[in-house]
């Protein structure tokens, strides 16, 4: 038994744990910078700008332990003039894998969305994890190939931002 809850200020360590144990499996394990703190004051403010979900097991020996989060914002479409939904981070521990955890959160953000009018539902998935490539494929998403993703630090921002014209 799998329970989908919206997340709480109660779950930032554990938010946390996953955001860290998802960046040693994609192997930037020194990439996260987030404190308990910096989730507190972002997932947990007056206007937050993302939300998420926790899985839990309502089985076995912890009922009510969380297994998985996702983390997801809402953009605009202006093609279809509508939101979207972006998943943001999608993170099942690996004991927990096969139990169908990231099937259900992924359905219960199809249904946000869906809720929310939005036209798309869009994440990305780096291009070596299989796993999850073949997951994504069997619960009918399709890859965006004639598309690159770009992203600016914020060293380039500033730089960018600073730079002459």
């Amino acid at each position: 038994m799998l329970n989908i809850r919206k997340i709480t200020p109660d779950d930032s360590r554990v938010i946390l744990k996953f955001i860290t144990e998802l960046a040693v499996y994609e192997r930037e394990p020194d990439a996260v910078l987030a404190t308990e703190s910096h989730i507190e004051n972002t997932l947990f403010c007056d206007s937050p700008k993302a939300f998420g979900l926790i899985c839990e097991r309502q089985d076995g020996a912890a009922p009510g332990e969380p297994i998985g989060f996702a983390i997801y914002f809402f953009n605009y479409s202006t093609w279809l003039g509508q939101h979207g939904l972006y998943l943001e981070d999608l993170y099942v521990t690996p004991e927990a894998r096969g139990l169908g955890a990231g099937k259900l959160l992924l359905k219960s953000l199809a249904q946000i969305a869906l809720d929310n009018d939005c036209g798309r539902y869009e994440w990305n998935v780096l291009r070596w994890n299989t796993p999850a490539i073949e997951f994504y494929e069997a619960c009918g998403a399709k890859p965006l190939s004639e598309w690159v993703g770009y992203r600016m630090d914020r060293p380039a921002m500033e730089a960018f931002v600073d730079s002459g014209s």
